[in-house]
Parts: structure tokens; C-alpha cells; sequence
């Protein structure tokens, strides 16, 4: 991705806009409007969270919600879930900018809920409990495998958490004003602190609520700009395209190459941005927990057809806006803003609707991001407390008030953590930093959980094999590659260290994890309780023993 490069100064012309967003220290739209449209949708969210909690008591209320949604509510969540900040602020940027090859990253997220669909979801809901490890570990050696599963799980989480902390830090330093490092690191920590009480209280019955409200209100809100801006070009959206071409002087938009040009690496991280995209989703921690959320496996079937309804939708809508950025705005405008191209869809939320319009988006993005940063959080607390320490530590000796406070206090360290690295990771597309994480989790995950689930012969050592190699070669590549070293947006601008030239790691990592996972199993002396296997299969595919939903 070599030309994700936010400008750090620029002169605005043309647009009215242009000149308040470029200027230095300058706001947009009214910052005590924008505030005070936040604070609604955090009053009515504590209300539905706090509600929650008074039925928060057991690990299933607080992992799974009691069991006690319907397949249409958890569909809403897990497109409240998935449409993170990337989706919104990232997408939009770069479709901005990027035209054709900003679209590619809509075609990804969505194409990959086929695998979610017909090889995971009903399968994980059917067999598991709480987390992915539940899976991993069902017929495998419980205390190694869960420690990896945690590991993968507590890594994916804090990758994916950086997106969003950063795309929230972009966001209100946009609307306030802000454009020093330190009043957005600011942000950056009250929006931590505010996802912490979230999750802390609520569980994941808060957490659900949240994210139903907020994918009503992203999606509803798109809808009202892309209607808005299709009617400025007559609905007609080839004259749409023709605007942006005109506007930005890019014939380049309509086509493939612009970001990803000609040349072999280009190519190649294109290739590697495809297969993490489309492998990634089916491995994420945080949409894996939430196929525990229903009563039956019908319902976890119902919940990705919705999630897919949802998402098609809004990525189509995506498209729309990214264009009727092109048109409306000045491509320099977009990325002199203090949040560079992630600010491109509150940018053009303002040229189309002043004040009212602009405080309205960004509350929705807003809540995106504390919806998705929530059920990140949630995810993490339940693999460690579920896996590591009531499974591990304790060896399944602890009641469920006790797995509950230790999760509580995962929360509170999950929270700090992705708050520290938030403000390390400021400045960067938060597409790009999901892309990553999308990466991590399909060469972490995505190997063990098909293997389980469909490979009789598959060991323990395969699992270790796959995912500790799929997660430390995705991280290592990482740790040397142009992301932080040596380019403009890189963590290292100064010091050229990337000795891998791609900036996702998926084209290696992902065929080396399902590789070890082969040779780990084909070369393991110890075979793994036939029962087991046959008990896993049978679970699997029928639902019978299944976990039930709780009655309150």
C-alpha cells in the first residue's frame, strides 16, 4: 500500500469547506452541536447498558447474553460489530482517493461472510460455548491449545483495537478542532475509559444493545447521504463518476492500478490484501463469540444472512459516498484535515448538510467505533478469563461469579492497552490497520478451526504448529515490512529497516499456518481420543448436546 500518505499541509481552495478544514486548529461544522450530539447517543446507550447489567450475573449472561437473542437482533449486531471505523472512515477515504482500488477493500469485507456462512457459523455455534478455544480444545489437549487460542484471540483483539482508537482519535479531533498529538491521545483515553464502563457493566448483553442501535443509526444515516448525493447527479450514478473525474482531474479513479500500480510488489500486496480480507473475517475473535449469542443453530445461520443483508448494503452505499467525496471535495482538503482521508465522510457530511448533518454522522461513527471497541474488548476478557484462567489456572475449579470478576478485571487491562496503543498508532488509515488485523487472525485462527472441525487426523501439535506459526510469522513479517519502517506513514518514518517488501502479510503467513498445521499433525506420535472426534462431528453437524439458551 504505497501511497497511504496523509498530507500534512496543504492549501485549500475552491469549496467553502476546503478553507475551515485545511486550516490549522480550525473546526468543522459547530463543536458544541457535534459534542452535544454525542452525549445523546452516550446517554442512550448507558441506559440500555445499565439496563443489561441487572441481568448480568452468570459467565453466560455476561460471554453470551443468556443465549437470549433472536437471529434478526444478533444479525444487527454483527453488522454493528463489523462495520467498524475502517468501514466507515476508511472505506470512504479511500475510495476518495483511491477510486476503483479504495472499492476493493468493500468487495473483501463483504465476499469473505461466504466462508462465515457456510463453513463456520453453524458449526462453532453448535460445538462450542463461549470462545473459539471451546472449539480448538474439543478434542485436542485442553491447557495448550486454550493458552494458544488465548494468545491468537488477545492479539487480533489489540490489533483491531488500534483501527478503531485511532479512527476515533481522527474523528473528533476533526470535529473539535484538535490537531495537535496531544488533545487526540486525549480523545483517544476518554473513549477507552468510556469503552471499559461499557463493557464492564453491561457484558455482552450492554455490548449487543449498543451495536444494534448503532447499525440502525450507520446505516440509516448512509442511506440519507448516499440518496443525498445520487440526487445532486439526477440519480444517475455515471454521472456521479464523471463528477469525480472532472473534480479531482484523476482519470485513474474508474479503473484498477492507482493505488495498486504496476509493478511485481504492488501486485503482490494486492494479492496479499485479497486472501487476508476474504480468509480473515471467518477467524475473527470478536464475530467468532457472537454465534454464541442465539439459542439454536438456525438462529446463528439467520444471524450471517441478516449480517450480510446489513453489510451488502452499506458497502454498496460505500461506494456512493467515497465518489461524492471525489466530486464534492478537494482532494488536498481531504488530506490536510486532522484525520488525513479518514476524514473524508464527516468532510462531506458537512458539504452536503452543515452543522446538522455533520454532528449526526459523526455520532454514528462515533458510536461505530465504541460498538466495535466494545465487542473487542468483551472478546478478549471472556478468552482470557474463560480460557486461561478459570480453565487453566484453575482447572475448571471456580464458580461463575469468579470467572465473572476476572474478566471484569481483563477489561480494565484490555482497555489500558488498546488506549496505549491507539495513540502510537495515530495518523495511520484505519483500513489499513484492519487489513492487518484481518491478516493475524486468518493466519492465527482460520488454519485450527477448519482443521478441527473437518480433519479427523488433525493433533494437538498441529493446532500449536498452526497457530503459534501463523501468528508469529503474520507478526514478524509485520515487524519488518514498510508499515513500521521507512515510509511516510510508517510507526519509523526516519530509519528504513523493512526487510519484507509487502505491507500485508497474509500471502506468506496464511499458506505457512495451514502448512505447519499439516506437518504438526502428520508427524505427531500421539493420537488424539477417537471418542472425542466422533462426539465433535456429530455435535457439529446435528446440534445435539449443544449448548442451550439460559431461561431467566
Amino acid at each position: 500500500m504505497n501511497s497511504l500518505i496523509n498530507a500534512t499541509s496543504s492549501e485549500a481552495a475552491g469549496l467553502p469547506l476546503a478553507t475551515a478544514a485545511a486550516e490549522a486548529g480550525s473546526d468543522v461544522g459547530s463543536p458544541l452541536a457535534n459534542i452535544a450530539i454525542f452525549l445523546v447517543f452516550v446517554g442512550v446507550t448507558l441506559f440500555f447498558v445499565i439496563r443489561a447489567s441487572k441481568n448480568t450475573s452468570t459467565a453466560a449472561d455476561y460471554y453470551a447474553g443468556g443465549r437470549s437473542f433472536s437471529g434478526t437482533q444478533n444479525g444487527t449486531a454483527i453488522a454493528g460489530d463489523y462495520l467498524s471505523a475502517a468501514s466507515f472512515l476508511g472505506i470512504v477515504g479511500a475510495i476518495a482517493i483511491y477510486g476503483y482500488d479504495g472499492f476493493l477493500y468493500s468487495i473483501g469485507f463483504l465476499v469473505a461472510w461466504l466462508i462465515a456462512l457456510l463453513l463456520v457459523a453453524e458449526l462453532m455455534r453448535n460445538t462450542g460455548k463461549f470462545t473459539m478455544a471451546d472449539v480448538l480444545s474439543f478434542r485436542l489437549r485442553q491447557q495448550p491449545v486454550r493458552i494458544a487460542a488465548a494468545i491468537s484471540t488477545l492479539a487480533v483483539c489489540l490489533f483491531y483495537l488500534l483501527a478503531q482508537m485511532a479512527g476515533a482519535g481522527a474523528l473528533v479531533s476533526l470535529l473539535l478542532g484538535i490537531d495537535s498529538g496531544v488533545g487526540q491521545s486525549l480523545i483517544i483515553a476518554v473513549v477507552g475509559a468510556l469503552m471499559i464502563f461499557y463493557v464492564f457493566i453491561g457484558g455482552m448483553k450492554g455490548t449487543t444493545w449498543v451495536q444494534i442501535i448503532k447499525a440502525t443509526l450507520l446505516i440509516a444515516g448512509s442511506a440519507v447521504m448516499t440518496i443525498w448525493v445520487l440526487a445532486l447527479y439526477g440519480f444517475n450514478f455515471s454521472e456521479l463518476l464523471g463528477g469525480a473525474v472532472e473534480n479531482t482531474g484523476e482519470a485513474a479513479l474508474l479503473e484498477p492500478g492507482l493505488q495498486y500500480g504496476a509493478d511485481l510488489f504492488t501486485k503482490l500486496d494486492f494479492m496479499s490484501l485479497g486472501i487476508a480480507l476474504v480468509l480473515g473475517t471467518a477467524a475473527l475473535p470478536h464475530v467468532l463469540i457472537r454465534f454464541y449469542t442465539v439459542p439454536t443453530a438456525k438462529d446463528a445461520r439467520k444471524s450471517v444472512v441478516v449480517a450480510i443483508a446489513l453489510i451488502g448494503a452499506f458497502y454498496l452505499f460505500t461506494l456512493v459516498l467515497g465518489y461524492g467525496a471525489a466530486a464534492l471535495l478537494d482532494t488536498e482538503t481531504i488530506l490536510a484535515a486532522p484525520g488525513g482521508q479518514n476524514s473524508a465522510a464527516p468532510l462531506l457530511a458537512y458539504e452536503l448538510g452543515g452543522t446538522l448533518l455533520l454532528g449526526f454522522i459523526a455520532a454514528v461513527a462515533f458510536a461505530t467505533i465504541l460498538a466495535v471497541v466494545a465487542g473487542l474488548t468483551i472478546t478478549a476478557s471472556a478468552s482470557f478469563a474463560h480460557d486461561v484462567y478459570a480453565q487453566v489456572i484453575k482447572k475448571g475449579k471456580i464458580d461463575s461469579a469468579g470467572e465473572v470478576k476476572a474478566a471484569k478485571m481483563t477489561v480494565i487491562v484490555v482497555g489500558i492497552l488498546a488506549i496505549l496503543g491507539g495513540i502510537g498508532a495515530q495518523g495511520q488509515n484505519v483500513a489499513f490497520l484492519v487489513a492487518l488485523a484481518f491478516a493475524v487472525a486468518a493466519s492465527a485462527n482460520l488454519p485450527t478451526i477448519l482443521y478441527s472441525l473437518f480433519w479427523k487426523r488433525f493433533t494437538t501439535r498441529g493446532a500449536l504448529w498452526s497457530m503459534y506459526g501463523g501468528l508469529g510469522s503474520a507478526l514478524l513479517l509485520i515487524a519488518f515490512s514498510p508499515v513500521v519502517w521507512g515510509r511516510d506513514t510508517s510507526f519509523f518514518p526516519e530509519v528504513d529497516l523493512a526487510l519484507y517488501p509487502l505491507t500485508n502479510p497474509g500471502l506468506v503467513s496464511i499458506p505457512l499456518a495451514f502448512l505447519l498445521g499439516w506437518i504438526g499433525s502428520m508427524t505427531s506420535k500421539v493420537a488424539e481420543d477417537p471418542a472425542k472426534q466422533a462426539e465433535m462431528e456429530i455435535r457439529s453437524l446435528t446440534g445435539v448436546g449443544a449448548e442451550k439458551a439460559v431461561e431467566h
